[in-house]
C-alpha cells in the first residue's frame, strides 16, 4: 500500500430541493491495494459518495482524486479502470447471463475475463445460459459483483454486495473480495453490514448525516471503544454458572476456576463494529 489511490479533500454535495448536505465535509484517503469501508445506516451519504467517486455525480464541491488524477480530468475513460458493483440487482431480463457478460465486456477497451471461469467463481455456472428475468434476486446481485470484475478493475467500488444473500453466498462474495484484493485492486465497500466489514475491511470510516465521525482499524476501533471479556461456563454445585473475567487482568479467580475441574466452555468477548457506532454516535444501524 505505497501510493494512494483515491484522495478526498472537504467533498460536498446536496441534492436539490433538500435541506441539507447529503456529503458535508468528508476527508479521507484510501491506500492501494486497501478494502476501505464506508459504513453508516441507510440515508448517511455513503452511496452518494460512492457515486461521486465514480463520476455518476456532477455539482460537488472540494478535491477529490482518483487513481493518480483530478476525477475531473478523466472522462469515460475512468470506466476501464473502475468497476462498480450497484446495490440494486441488475440484469436484462431477455438475455442469458453469458449474453449480458458479453455485452459488457464490448465497452471496454480492456481484456474481458475468461467468463466460464467468472461465472464458476460467483456461483453461476448452472445458470450462465438461462435468462436472467429467471434468475434470482441473489443471482442477479452476483451478477452485479461478475460485471463488475469483468474487465480486471484496479479500483473496484461494491455497493451493499451481501445485502439479500443467504449466508452461504454472503461467504461467496466475501471470499471474491479478498480475491480481487489479492490480485491487487483497491478495494472501496459501502454497506451497512458491520460484520462483513469487519471480515474485509483494512480501515473503515464511520459515516453518519454526510460525514466521517472515526476512521481506523476495526481491531483498533474495537479495542479503543469496549472491553475485552472472558467468559468462563463451570459447574457450582451441580449447577451450571457464566462467569466474566476483565482482560488483560483477569484476577487470581480464574485460575483457581479453570483448575477445578469444572469448565465447559471458555469464550473471549469484545466490542463489536455495531457496538462502536453507537457508542460513537448514539445510532443504531
Amino acid at each position: 500500500m505505497d501510493g494512494l489511490t483515491i484522495v478526498v479533500d472537504d467533498l460536498a454535495h446536496r441534492w436539490p430541493g433538500r435541506a441539507r448536505n447529503a456529503v458535508d465535509g468528508m476527508d479521507f484517503t484510501v491506500a492501494e491495494g486497501e478494502v476501505f469501508g464506508l459504513l453508516g445506516p441507510s440515508g448517511a451519504g455513503k452511496t452518494t459518495t460512492q457515486q461521486i467517486l465514480t463520476g455518476l455525480v456532477h455539482g460537488w464541491t472540494g478535491r477529490v482524486e482518483v487513481l493518480g488524477r483530478p476525477l475531473g480530468d478523466w472522462g469515460p475513460a475512468l470506466y476501464d479502470r473502475i468497476g462498480v458493483s450497484f446495490e440494486l440487482p441488475v440484469g436484462w431480463p431477455r438475455l442469458t447471463g453469458r449474453e449480458d457478460l458479453v455485452h459488457f465486456a464490448a465497452l471496454h477497451d480492456r481484456p474481458a475475463r475468461d467468463l466460464d471461469e467468472l461465472f464458476a467463481r460467483v456461483g453461476l455456472a448452472d445458470v450462465a445460459d438461462l435468462p436472467v428475468g429467471t434468475w434470482s434476486r441473489g443471482m442477479r446481485t452476483r451478477l452485479n459483483l461478475a460485471r463488475a470484475m469483468l474487465h480486471r478493475p484496479d479500483l473496484l467500488f461494491l455497493d451493499e454486495p451481501t445485502g439479500g444473500l443467504d449466508p452461504v453466498n454472503v461467504a461467496a462474495v466475501r471470499d471474491l473480495v479478498r480475491d480481487a484484493r489479492d490480485e491487487g485492486a483497491t478495494v472501496v465497500l459501502t454497506t451497512h453490514d458491520m460484520a462483513t466489514a469487519d471480515a474485509l475491511c483494512d480501515r473503515v470510516a464511520f459515516v453518519v448525516d454526510g460525514r466521517i465521525v472515526a476512521c481506523d482499524r476495526p481491531r483498533t476501533l474495537r479495542r479503543a471503544h469496549g472491553e475485552a471479556t472472558l467468559e468462563v461456563e463451570h459447574r457450582v454445585d451441580g449447577r451450571l454458572a457464566t462467569t466474566t473475567y476483565r482482560l488483560p487482568d483477569p484476577g487470581p479467580g480464574l485460575a483457581e476456576v479453570l483448575a477445578s475441574g469444572t469448565v465447559e466452555s471458555v469464550s473471549t468477548n469484545e466490542a463489536t463494529l455495531d457496538r462502536v457506532f453507537v457508542d460513537l454516535t448514539g445510532r443504531a444501524l
